[in-house]
């Protein structure tokens, strides 16, 4: 079978390869706000749309972790990258840290921001029943972006960022990535990982925060650190551009292999 490369824009001309991957809510445009002010003479982003998403929203699939690891080594191999760095938003986060399951030898650098851990998130019944309505509900799109951003964010912004996740995902895509990001455990497969890897947290983001890092994937990566952000909750790349350009690109920069 032909590997599948997904959609995705390349930019900049350094010798540094980054693979950059959106969460749950958003496609690739989620990191609209950081494209104008990346080191593209350090680094060569690929911003990656997953199947379900943006251009990839027609795109069969089974939509779990695994393919979309899959998807990415796919890209990597397009463009000959032997080894690169991977970012991973929310459910991104997942998907990068497959990606260091099944090809640890071709990860530079891992950073997740409020990643969702490679446990899998336990929920109660009506934080599923919150979510798994998500994919037809764009109301509970809302209160889920609401609430992790610190219930502080313009009413306009919420408008705005349940507009580009109805509009950018496909329904029954939505719901399938669910089940693969918060169901599947397979921590034991990157434990002990000794790469750098990074996790960035909002400090006003109740659910993927600085606490549930330290229980995951702290323990996990010897070489782990951990940032957090006081201004910002789930949603840094529009919440805090500025501050995450420079905080992921120092970390990045830090490989001099």
């Amino acid at each position: 079978m032909t590997p599948y490369v997904p959609p995705h824009s390349l930019i900049g001309d350094g010798p540094h390869p980054v693979i950059a991957v959106h969460g749950w809510l958003a496609d690739r445009a989620d990191y609209a706000a950081v494209l104008p002010d990346l080191d593209l003479e350090s680094f060569r982003y690929a911003f990656v749309d997953l199947r379900g998403y943006g251009e990839a929203q027609d795109v069969p699939g089974d939509f779990s972790t695994a393919e979309g690891a899959a998807d990415l080594l796919a890209l990597a191999d397009q463009y000959g990258w032997d080894r690169f760095s991977l970012i991973g938003h929310s459910m991104g986060g997942a998907v990068v840290q497959r990606v260091l399951a099944a090809a640890p030898h071709r990860v530079r650098r891992l950073v997740g921001v409020s990643p969702v851990p490679a446990s899998g998130l336990q929920m109660p019944p009506d934080g599923w029943e919150l979510f798994a309505g998500a994919a037809e509900h764009p109301a509970n799109r809302r209160a889920i972006i609401d609430s992790t951003t610190g219930g502080v964010r313009p009413a306009a912004w919420l408008d705005r960022m349940v507009r580009q996740s109805v509009e950018r995902s496909d329904p029954k895509a939505f719901r399938s990535w669910l089940d693969s990001w918060a169901g599947e455990d397979f921590h034991t497969d990157v434990e002990g990982s000794e790469h750098p890897a990074l996790a960035v947290v909002g400090a006003l983001d109740p659910a993927l925060n600085a606490y549930v890092m330290r229980q995951t994937w702290m323990r996990w990566y010897p070489n782990a650190e951990l940032v957090e952000l006081p201004a910002a909750g789930h949603h840094a790349m529009d919440e805090v551009p500025l501050q995450l350009v420079r905080t992921v690109e120092d970390f990045l920069r830090a490989d001099a292999s």
